[in-house]
């Protein structure tokens, strides 16, 4: 298994990617500690992964609040005694017209997405540099081009922020053996949906997106968890600083 003995910190770990990335890596061999903000669906979650409680843990606390990617990488070291893999992966989003966005929702996008992963990347970083390691962020195809069907320049150019900040690291870091690569989904079927759309609305929307890919389909989260255990092993051991479209083709072109 790619990930024995190795340990892992998830960001956004409670739902969608990054519970099914915990759960892949817990399957490779890895212990793995999750964050979100929800303490009762981070547990349950680590239930489902790891029945017998000795292979993942938790952290809850808001991510854009630096002192909680500090609380979760000290919690992988105090745990399990290292950390070799970070996955920033906690993210927002609600598509809404740029001239009706508010300045508090502005702030919403930059401290989650941005401010947390920038805090969180270097909170891992001070822990792996001695050893080496990897960071993976999950950025988006919404900071490579604009879709008009869904309105979305804060989160847009919070997650471009996140793109920039993948090369900068990798050159930064490259000396301490910290690899940094993105990965930048296109649409993938995920509870975030649910937080602006009713049960409803999200079974009518999301299918009209499928023919949207040159594939032919939505992602699935497992879609986006294979890309980011491949970018976390050692089989990427020469990939870093690479923003990489995981995305059915979308930014490829169009037909």
């Amino acid at each position: 298994m790619r990930f024995n003995g190795k340990v892992v910190a998830i960001t956004g770990g409670s739902s969608g990617i990054g519970k099914t990335t915990a759960a892949r890596f817990a399957a490779e061999g890895a212990s793995v500690v999750i964050n979100g903000r929800d303490k009762g669906k981070l547990e349950a979650v680590a239930r489902e992964i790891d029945p017998r409680g000795k292979k993942v843990a938790v952290v809850a606390g808001d991510i854009a609040s630096p002192a909680t990617g500090a609380a979760l990488v000290d919690a992988a070291v105090s745990r399990f005694g290292r950390l070799d893999v970070l996955v920033s992966n906690a993210g927002v989003f609600t598509p809404k017209p740029f001239l009706e966005a508010t300045e508090s929702e502005y702030e919403w996008y930059l401290d989650t997405i941005l401010k947390g992963s920038f805090f969180a990347a270097q909170a891992a970083a001070k822990a792996m540099r001695d050893k080496g390691g990897a960071i993976v962020q999950t950025g988006s195809m919404w900071a490579i081009q604009a879709i008009g069907a869904t309105p979305s320049a804060a989160y847009s150019a919070a997650k471009a922020g996140v793109h920039a900040l993948t090369r900068n690291l990798a050159l930064e870091l490259a000396a301490h053996r910290i690899r940094v690569n993105t990965v930048a989904p296109a649409v993938v079927e995920t509870p975030v949906f649910n937080t602006f759309l009713s049960e409803e609305q999200v079974k009518q929307v999301l299918p009209t997106f499928n023919a949207f890919h040159p594939l032919g389909r939505n992602g699935q989260p497992d879609d986006l968890a294979s890309a980011i255990l491949f970018l976390a092993s050692d089989q990427a051991a020469w990939i870093t600083g690479v923003v990489l479209p995981v995305d059915g083709g979308v930014t490829a072109g169009r037909q």
